[in-house]
């Protein structure tokens, strides 16, 4: 048996509760995955999966499925607290190729800041497999110009979900790529 995504779609979330759990399943909620049975994966873009939107995403997705989900979470009970979660994703210019999916999760890190991040993981992890050169320590905007001018790397994007901690409340944020197979 072969499983291999053909569609994937991008959601976040954020949840608060007075109970951890209940804070990540109000975050699983917001996102709009609450009614599956996720199986979190490693990070491989499929080569010729398609990337669509949550909306279309969010209309094949049925309630008790198994779910293969690539998923960033982070979660805090301090009070003004910032937290981030992120799925950064880099995809290959050749569509047999593979491409990658990243996680990341911060404390005191904007949106912007920790969804950079996330997809700068995606695009070296991947710069690397193709044998694209870079220098590890050159900037985010230095690697991702290179990334542009680069006939192999065509699409790098992020998901982020930032949230500030409340006083005598769990605050969870997160970010899923969530894979989806043809009806076949």
């Amino acid at each position: 048996m072969n499983l291999v995504p053909t569609k994937i779609f991008f959601t976040k979330g954020v949840g608060r509760h007075r109970e951890k759990l209940a804070s990540f399943e109000m975050a699983l909620r917001d996102a709009g995955i609450q009614a599956v049975n996720y199986v979190q994966v490693s990070s491989i873009f499929p080569p010729g999966c398609k990337l669509i939107t949550r909306e279309q995403g969010m209309k094949s997705i049925k309630p008790g499925e198994i779910t293969f989900i690539v998923m960033s979470r982070n979660d805090t009970n301090e009070s003004h607290r910032l937290i981030s979660a992120s799925v950064g994703m880099a995809i290959p210019s050749d569509p047999n190729s593979y491409g990658y999916l990243s996680e990341h999760h911060g404390n005191g890190m904007t949106d912007e800041e920790c969804g950079d991040y996330a997809e700068d993981i995606a695009a070296q992890m991947l710069a690397t497999t193709l044998g694209v050169p870079f220098d590890e320590d050159s900037s985010w905007d230095e690697r991702q110009e290179l990334w542009k001018v680069s006939d192999r790397i065509v699409r790098t994007t992020h998901i982020t979900q930032s949230a500030i901690g409340q006083r005598s409340v769990w605050t969870t944020v997160l970010a899923a790529a969530v894979f989806l197979f043809d009806e076949n």
